[in-house]
């Protein structure tokens, strides 16, 4: 059990060479109001005079105290003169000829014999930060005691909370050193040592009110009550540190603080000490052996001790997990590039399946939140292409005026007793032309898509492709070039598709089964032509009689265009018939010409730009790229990408470092 505390300074000393506190780790963080006597808890719990001292708010910066027990002077040289032992004595405490020192983070190599010193310096680091006129600052300081006299524990003293700003504080100082407040408390591994003086009402105090925020089952809070000795006459502390004002879980332990006379006059903290459980004997003698300074600091070393056993089991598979992400993030930053040849082959033919497999539907990373690669193109070809040649009326855009207006501009200056056929040819490669905008439109999403897998695989297959920016660009430049080259090839097979289907008009298509119909319906139309020939003669005479009408003479005012073939009216039978039949053809035909484009067209597509892609893709790459005058330029690797492998490799160091710290520990040794 005595070793835990030092396991967990070790792994904080671990963490903070890597600048970063990967695990929250469990230490005892200080709170209270400005001059409730925090400072002076502290320095009760050294034994020395270390922390700057004044009047406002003194701690300025986080102060993270690691109170480290060792043996006295005389016994380590003892143990330095000893046989064997003289190595192990001079790694623990490395030249220090002193019985108490410290030794702070930010100053290596240096040790602080002279407590005096200690307290300047802390001063000098805080106002390095914080200024000098009151500023607060939520960077650290970390410091270390070794004494004889002190039990193991870590501590966190922070800046009393505050209400009104002075200096150069902002005015927002209160809810600042609140928020800083609740960063460390808020660690579900820290306990919360909260500070509030005698002779203020607990009920109001600041300390407990952060500290129920964020333990409200007061888990992890202790409370100190200080200054006893300044109540007012007649009255004592008895309800509170029997926890009947306030139940606190851990426990209430009332302190006596030096006063600022006795800091004045220099009065030692031996004699303080003396003089405090003097005083607990006279006012509460029934609380004298559980309260005072000396009590506190064995409550805290156990109660610690116990929270960091409850903890070790969480923070050993904390540090587990962190340890396989960093090490899978350092394995896909890579190795540092020694064969650039080989490394340049590597990633190109890496990038070249990738995207092969993107199309194919076999990649190893596949999109769940959207179509992908081959999905996409196949959704392209069967559900938007598709879909828009279903749309498409065979007879859009063609009025019965214009069919009409077709058959007369086929027979020229006869009047025609059939339907031309001719008629029919021209109106129907109009409606077969409107097929050749979605067809092209269709290459042009499939285009759109392989440059979507250019970046699917730059970003999610080959992650060490980013490693290298002038080699991704490159890629990314020949595969688009690719592309480009292809795609006005597939547009001009496409166009070909349509301009083949309008260059012959195959009437005799054994699909075209109303070519039949209409066959019987000319033969029926030229014997009512035979008939309508021996009619013509008997209702000749009749014309004759009839008085003058149609063409005849119009009557004055009247102007009469005779080309004017728009003119709304109503359609013969024959008129009505003829468009009937040519437009049952137009229909018929268009849909053999629309479901042989709609299967021809993605064959084209695939043939001419998709396969051809996929099967040069690789030798494109390496043509335009494994020159050796551009081996070293493309595989510059980024300064970022340097540096975040260096800085995840160091995290993995100091991950892999406090496993086997805890490691060390044997889970029989912590009962």
């Amino acid at each position: 059990m005595e070793t835990l505390i030092p396991t967990i300074n070790r792994l904080q000393e671990v963490f903070l060479t890597v600048g970063a506190e990967l695990v929250k780790l469990p230490q005892i963080v200080v709170v209270g109001s400005q001059s409730s006597g925090k400072s002076s808890v502290l320095e009760c719990l050294v034994g020395r005079d270390f922390l700057p001292r004044g009047s406002g708010i003194v701690t300025r910066r986080p102060l993270v105290l690691q109170l480290i027990n060792v043996p006295p002077m005389v016994e380590r040289l003892k143990i330095e003169n000893g046989n064997g032992a003289k190595q192990m004595a001079s790694n623990l405490y490395p030249g220090v000829k002193a019985e108490e020192w410290g030794t702070f983070l930010h100053c290596k190599n240096q040790t602080f014999t002279d407590f005096n010193e200690i307290r300047r310096e802390i001063e000098a680091e805080t106002e390095r930060t914080s200024g000098e006129n009151k500023g607060i600052s939520p960077e650290p300081i970390y410091l270390k005691i070794f004494s004889p006299k002190v039990l193991n524990l870590t501590l966190v003293d922070l800046p009393g909370i505050t209400k009104v700003p002075v200096g150069d504080q902002p005015e927002d100082i209160e809810t600042q050193v609140q928020e800083m407040i609740l960063s460390f408390i808020s660690n579900p591994n820290s306990l919360i040592l909260a500070v509030s003086p005698a002779n203020s009402d607990l009920a109001t105090s600041d300390a407990l009110k952060l500290a129920r925020e964020v333990d409200p089952d007061g888990r992890r809070t202790l409370l100190v009550v200080s200054k006893l000795d300044l109540m007012d006459a007649g009255t004592d502390a008895l309800e509170v540190l029997l926890g009947r004002v306030i139940p606190v879980r851990l426990g209430i332990i009332g302190v006596v603080n030096r006063s600022q006379h006795d800091i004045n006059t220099q009065k030692s903290l031996e004699d303080s000490m003396k003089d405090e459980h003097a005083f607990l004997q006279r006012h509460y003698p029934s609380l004298a052996s559980r309260a005072g300074s000396r009590y506190l600091a064995k409550t805290l070393s156990k109660l610690l001790m116990h929270h960091i056993r409850d903890c070790l089991p969480e923070l050993k598979t904390r540090v587990t997990m962190l340890t396989a992400q960093y090490q899978s993030q350092l394995n896909g930053y890579g190795q540092p590039v020694e064969d650039h040849s080989a490394t340049l082959l590597q990633i190109v033919t890496k990038f070249a399946s990738d995207y092969c497999c993107t199309i194919e539907g076999t990649a190893r990373y596949i999109q769940t939140t959207e179509l992908c690669g081959g999905a996409r193109m196949c959704y392209i070809f069967h559900e938007t292409f598709g879909r828009t040649l279903q749309s498409i009326d065979p007879l859009g855009g063609l009025s019965e005026l214009d069919i009409l207006t077709a058959i007369r501009n086929a027979t020229g200056p006869r009047p025609a007793l059939f339907v031309p056929e001719i008629s029919f040819e021209l109106l129907v490669k109009r409606q077969i032309k409107r097929l050749e905008e979605p067809s092209l439109r269709c290459v042009e999403l499939v285009h759109e898509e392989l440059q979507r897998i250019i970046q699917h695989c730059t970003s999610f297959s080959t992650q060490e492709l980013l490693r290298f920016p002038k080699l991704h660009d490159s890629i990314v430049e020949v595969v688009t070039g690719l592309l480009r080259k292809r795609l006005p090839i597939t547009n001009e097979m496409v166009h070909n598709l349509v301009a083949i289907e309008l260059a012959y008009i195959n009437t005799k298509h054994p699909d075209f089964t109303d070519a039949a119909q209409v066959s019987a319906s000319v033969n029926s139309q030229q014997a009512e032509a035979l008939d309508g020939g021996k009619r013509w003669k008997n209702e000749k005479v009749g014309e004759d009689k009839a008085p003058a009408g149609g063409f005849g003479s119009p009557s004055k005012g009247q102007a009469v265009n005779l080309l004017d073939t728009a003119a709304p009216r109503k359609l013969s039978a024959r008129e009505q018939r003829d468009c009937e039949v040519i437009q049952r053809l137009i229909k018929c035909y268009f849909l053999i010409v629309r479901k042989s484009i709609q299967d021809s067209v993605p064959k084209t597509v695939m043939h001419f730009l998709v396969n051809f892609v996929k099967e040069h893709l690789q030798s494109e790459l390496v043509g335009q790229l494994y020159k050796q005058s551009l081996l070293q330029e493309l595989l510059i690797e980024s300064q970022d990408t340097a540096q975040q492998r260096t800085e995840v490799a160091q995290m993995l160091e100091a991950l892999k470092k406090a496993y086997n710290i805890i490691s060390e520990i044997r889970e029989t040794h912590l009962w």
